[in-house]
């Protein structure tokens, strides 16, 4: 008996490689649309490193028809999202140092349930939805400004990809590569 790893039979291969492709269909974001739409958005919402406008895009680009039903499943997906980060951020009570002098707390604490208009901000929306939270901002209010930031960026987002012509977009590409 060798050391070698047990590879499958060749026999195997074909299953194999039918149960990929079957879970890619699945989960294809053109097939599945607004459910796939819905989930992205909603953990890229929370903590993750992930973006949803990708999904957004793909979705309206193969069926414009779908342009207002994909801003408002991705809206909703995000803004369930964002709930998920502030009620963390409720339930960590002593997770974080309080330092009333910070000015992220003193400024989230002036502005109230409005800062959370800027919940859509790649790298610093997440983490105020759950400093809100944590700060005990009020809920539904907190949830409003959420959601209106975040319609607000999918439909600006989608309307710039859709409009602005595709040489702009591969010259800022260029530019950042």
């Amino acid at each position: 008996m060798t050391g070698a790893p047990h590879l499958p039979s060749l026999e195997l291969l074909p299953m194999i490689e039918s149960a990929v492709l079957w879970l890619l269909k699945t989960l294809a974001v053109p097939t599945v649309g607004l459910t796939s739409v819905f989930i992205i958005s909603f953990v890229a919402a929370t903590l993750l490193p992930l973006g949803s406008e990708p999904a957004v895009f793909a979705v309206i680009k193969a069926n414009g028809a779908l342009f207002w039903p994909v801003i408002f499943v991705a809206t909703a997906g995000n803004t369930l999202g964002g709930m998920v980060d502030y009620w963390m951020g409720y339930g960590a009570k002593q997770a974080f140092s309080r330092e009333r002098g910070s000015s992220w707390f003193s400024w989230l604490e002036r502005y109230g349930a409005k800062t959370m208009l800027l919940a859509w901000v790649p790298g610093i929306g997440d983490p105020i939805c759950t400093l809100g939270g944590w700060l005990k901002l009020p809920f539904w209010p907190s949830v409003m400004y959420m959601a209106i930031g975040k319609f607000a960026r999918y439909v600006l987002v989608v309307w710039l990809l859709l409009n602005v012509p595709d040489g702009f977009w591969r010259q800022v590409a260029s530019w950042l590569a």
